[in-house]
């Protein structure tokens, strides 16, 4: 009678093997072959490959549909891994960013569960998670894909239907590219002639404070560049080591970048009683705190601001300043969303023009990197990823790392560098294109601002949130109450207790929503991120569902 017997290795993988006879010889050898191929010392694996070399005398193994480890061309190996989780670097599983953290990762599951035919309690998941314009259903800019059509398939420049101003437009940048093509690579501080209409575009920005195209750096959105000047500081070891001042609530690029790098991250705090403004004598606390561990090199401000959605006023800026300069920092200003400004009463002031206009005891000496991006504002072209960096008071030499450092990546994508053309330079008034430029452009922004004083409204209305106005980019960052017995069920769960409520919220009602704890808070505070772009229709919807789940969740645990 022919038996299969049963083979465990050490990692429960299990193997069949046909033995031919039961007679007491045949056995002792066939226990001693298994042991001698399943048992290696100091190995866990199953070394299947001798097993089946020793057993030449016994019938072939069948196995289970448990596989021993096996090589992607199916021949077993017994080779640890070079890369593991144990050696890879460390700095890389200090990153999170929360934008598209767990929540967003079950947000698609649900939406493939929904294609699939399962029944939910909502027909669709609307992510309010992330400031994506047109995935929000945002139209595009004529005037920019136009442009963006030509200069991607230049035998267009001989179609009438395309206006001569955007023609006109496609013909400079084309014959500013290698070969004319936007498919050639471009200098790696990025396109020459755009270059020169950003400075051109900043100088009336700022009324007319002069700009080097010499100190713009083109970039792969904003982010690329803020993650490049990061690079640029860090440096030290301990004591010595770089540490970076960034606000509480922020934006996840900062922790996410820092925590890369192996930086020190230095926490301030916005006052959410006073709509989360900056207060310098918060940035001293903190500066001086960190000191005793770190060395402070950094002061990042975001304004308008993410996730907050406030606008620093003037006075705010110039205080700011004053602080870098009397504590040798230098200063990053994120200003990606210095158009998204809707409050009465506020309006953008960019830190460059701030800085000249204190006079050159500040603006001969503060450092200072600003950045802007195509993917905000009224452009919403998140996916063409074009941004810029402005150096100012920058170290000659440091400035020649810089451009060394930016020509490792070859160049900034050059469509992304055509559509931030056109941003900095858009049509002027007496070309074709105005009228309908400017009627998209104003269309857009008044939209954004009607959005942002509609979230503030209807979540004030609902008892155990509350939420300060929108002052300006495109996001909310109101305060929620959670119940004590959430708290609890939360924590026993593993879980943050907004992540607890924002799961518990995206599983009910498909509302896909950011914790507070991704970006940051006081301790015993807790929010949510949502982001005001959804067509006003779907916000209203967005906020109804709101409003009634955190009324059913505060009876749940009350």
């Amino acid at each position: 009678m022919t038996l299969m017997t049963p083979l465990i290795s050490s990692n429960c993988r299990v193997c069949y093997v046909r033995e031919p006879s039961r007679d007491t010889a045949s056995a002792n050898t066939f226990a001693q072959l298994v042991a001698a191929s399943c048992v290696r010392p100091g190995k866990k694996t199953f070394n299947r490959h001798s097993l089946l070399g020793s057993l030449s005398g016994f019938s072939a193994i069948r196995c289970g549909s448990l596989q021993p480890n096996m090589t992607e061309n199916g021949v077993n190996s017994h080779r640890e891994r070079v890369l593991t989780t144990d050696t890879m670097n460390p700095n890389v599983k200090k990153v999170e960013y929360a934008v598209r953290g767990p929540i967003v990762q079950r947000a698609v599951q649900i939406e493939k569960e929904l294609k699939a035919g399962a029944k939910k309690p909502f027909s669709e998941v609307i992510k309010a998670n992330i400031g994506d314009a047109h995935a929000m259903g945002q139209r595009p800019i004529t005037f920019l894909r136009q442009v963006l059509a030509l200069c991607t398939y230049p035998e267009l420049l001989n179609d009438n239907k395309f206006p001569e101003d955007a023609k006109n437009r496609a013909r400079r940048i084309l014959q500013s590219c290698g070969g004319g093509s936007i498919g050639a690579y471009s200098a790696s501080q990025g396109i020459e002639c755009v270059r020169q209409d950003v400075a051109r575009y900043i100088e009336r920005r700022d009324g007319g404070i002069p700009s080097d195209p010499d100190n713009i750096y083109l970039s792969t959105g904003a982010s690329d560049a803020i993650s490049t000047m990061l690079k640029l500081l860090v440096s030290g070891e301990g004591h010595t080591r770089t540490g970076v001042m960034i606000s509480i609530p922020q934006y996840p690029l900062y922790s996410a970048a820092l925590a890369d790098l192996g930086a020190v991250q230095i926490n301030y705090y916005l006052s959410e009683e006073r709509c989360w403004s900056l207060d310098v004598s918060e940035l001293r606390r903190a500066l001086n705190e960190a000191r005793q561990h770190c060395c402070p090199r950094a002061l990042c401000i975001i304004n308008p601001g993410n996730p907050t959605g406030q606008v620093q006023s003037r006075q705010c800026i110039e205080d700011v300043i004053r602080f870098a300069a009397e504590e040798h920092l230098f200063l990053m200003a994120d200003e990606v969303y210095q158009d998204n400004v809707y409050a009465d009463g506020c309006e953008f002031h960019s830190f460059k023009k701030v800085l000249f206009e204190m006079g050159p005891k500040y603006s001969d000496t503060v450092e200072l990197a600003s950045f802007h991006s195509t993917s905000k504002c009224y452009m919403g072209e998140c996916g063409f990823r074009g941004g810029y960096m402005e150096v100012i008071n920058l170290d000659p030499e440091v400035k020649v790392q810089l451009t060394k450092l930016v020509s490792v990546r070859l160049c900034p994508p050059v469509p992304g560098q055509a559509l931030l053309d056109l941003v900095v330079n858009p049509p002027e008034p007496g070309e074709p294109s105005y009228a309908t430029f400017i009627k998209e452009r104003t269309a857009t922004l008044s939209d954004l601002a009607h959005k942002a004083e509609l979230t503030e409204q209807i979540l004030n209305t609902v008892p155990g949130i509350s939420c300060n106005p929108v002052q300006g980019a495109m996001y909310s960052f109101p305060r929620i109450n959670i119940p004590e017995r959430a708290v609890k069920e939360a924590k026993e769960k593993g879980q943050a207790p907004d992540m607890f409520y924002c799961m518990k919220l995206l599983e009910e009602t498909g509302i896909c929503l950011v914790p507070g704890s991704g970006f940051g808070q006081r301790e015993g505070t807790y929010h949510f991120r949502m982001t005001i772009l959804p067509p006003t229709d779907k916000l209203k919807i967005l906020l109804g569902k709101v409003k009634e789940f955190h009324q059913k969740f505060t009876e749940q645990y009350s």
